[in-house]
């Protein structure tokens, strides 16, 4: 997998390399509800993103700390972040 897998990702050039999507919502309580879902996949997968949480909006982004960088695991994450149904 890459990132033309995932049209709506970002890449974040630099030391280290991220990938980065923004998800919007109605209000605080659907972008809150979505965060815990990320925080599901991120303990199943043992692969956490970063998260920024704000009214009506998620940005999630992930690299491989240990690495430094981008690994597959960062593209498995963001394909399970994308399956995951809104309201």
């Amino acid at each position: 997998m890459k990132l033309d897998d995932l049209p709506n990702w970002t890449l974040i050039s630099g030391k280290p390399n991220k990938i980065s999507r923004e998800f919007k919502f109605r209000n605080f309580s659907e972008a809150l509800t979505f965060v815990n879902k990320v925080g599901e996949i991120a303990e199943a997968l043992n692969h956490h993103p970063e998260i920024v949480l704000s009214w009506g909006y998620v940005k999630v982004t992930y690299w491989t700390h240990d690495l430094g960088d981008l690994s597959e695991k960062d593209f498995l994450a963001a394909e399970s972040v994308d399956s995951i149904k809104r309201i």
